[in-house]
């Protein structure tokens, strides 16, 4: 992989590319980054022949964080995606993402629909008239970080059950504690506050992304419910899916990533 930053739209973005074949950019989820998706990926790139663009969304991992919370909406997320594509010289590219790399994924693809060649749609996450109730909680958590710091998030999510894949995942929970410890509180607080401005594109304009699109939902996840999935798959003219409610079905998402983009 080769690594390297860049500034893109009034931010500097860390970012690496390595690898053969397809072009494609994966965007990770709200609090993740490059580095702790490792920890857990949800598709394996090493087992992919792609030529990967990964990089640290706007405020995450090792990228810069602003201070106006309109940038970290999905709409504005997607901009800094097909800005970067230009700057490293992606044409026609895959574009993939999970959670809030799913909502920048089909952002880019209503504004550049010629330039998506396939989407790959990882854990929609909620979206619509179920995204006014997730905003707001988002924005609680933002201020509880600012008031209480990084260890009051990670108690108030500790009754929350895992997805369904992940239940007797006994490393689930220390996981995603490790990685929410590796934040400054200031700046997790920021983006949880920005993701309170997301929300997926209109129906009208989800319904007129002409390109393949592998949709990948598990069950069990009130973040990412499977009604967003399927409501997805449904709008999508040339839309599958695929749902995991195991540990095995989550291990087949690879090969399944792998093929659809080959």
């Amino acid at each position: 992989m080769t690594e390297a930053r860049a500034t893109i739209r009034g931010a500097e973005i860390a970012y690496e590319i390595g690898g053969c074949g397809p072009d494609v950019i994966w965007a990770h989820g709200l609090s993740q980054s490059r580095a702790t998706e490792y920890a857990l990926p949800l598709v394996d790139w090493s087992q992919v022949d792609a030529r990967l663009l990964r990089y640290d969304a706007r405020g995450h991992g090792m990228s810069e964080s602003t201070r106006d919370l309109d940038g970290y909406s999905w709409d504005q997320l997607a901009r800094d995606q097909l800005a970067l594509a230009d700057y490293v010289g992606f044409g026609r590219y895959v574009c993939a993402g999970a959670s809030m790399g799913c909502g920048t994924a089909l952002w880019a693809a209503v504004h550049d629909p010629d330039r998506i060649a396939k989407l790959l749609l990882v854990i929609p996450p909620t979206g619509w008239e179920t995204r006014a109730e997730q905003a707001e909680l988002w924005e609680t958590i933002g201020q509880l970080i600012e008031t209480h710091g990084v260890e009051a998030m990670i108690e108030a999510r500790a009754d929350i059950a895992p997805p369904d894949p992940l239940v007797d995942d006994p490393g689930h929970r220390e996981r995603q504690a490790r990685a929410l410890r590796s934040w400054a509180p200031e700046r997790l607080a920021l983006v949880m506050r920005g993701a309170g401005k997301a929300d997926l594109p209109p129906r009208a304009a989800v319904a007129s992304i002409s390109a393949p699109a592998l949709i990948l939902a598990w069950t069990g996840d009130v973040v990412h419910p499977m009604a967003t999935a399927d409501e997805l798959a449904r709008l999508m003219p040339n839309a599958t899916i695929q749902r995991a409610s195991t540990r095995t079905e989550l291990d087949s998402w690879t090969g399944l990533a792998a093929a659809f983009i080959t």
